[in-house]
């Protein structure tokens, strides 16, 4: 969740699931986490929760996967008649 102010009308908006514009001529728009608006740098973002990705891989396939993508690929060659 974040919370974004725009410089120009100085309206602040709090994202969420549904899509919130500030309504001056910069068009600050707000959703879910994505922001955007004609100029960015009349923009400030107050507060911003990132959450961390965590790994659901155990160790083991970690190491499995690693070895996976070190493989070769082998080409086979046809005889053609």
């Amino acid at each position: 969740m974040i919370t974004v102010r725009c410089k120009k009308c100085n309206r602040e908006i709090r994202s969420n699931s549904k899509s919130q514009s500030c309504g001056c001529p910069n068009m600050m728009t707000v959703k879910d986490d994505k922001v955007s608006a004609v100029d960015l740098s009349q923009i400030i973002m107050v507060k911003s929760t990132q959450q961390k990705k965590t790994n659901k891989l155990s160790a083991e396939d970690l190491a499995y996967q690693e070895a996976r993508r070190q493989r070769k690929v082998r080409r086979l060659d046809f005889e053609e008649r």
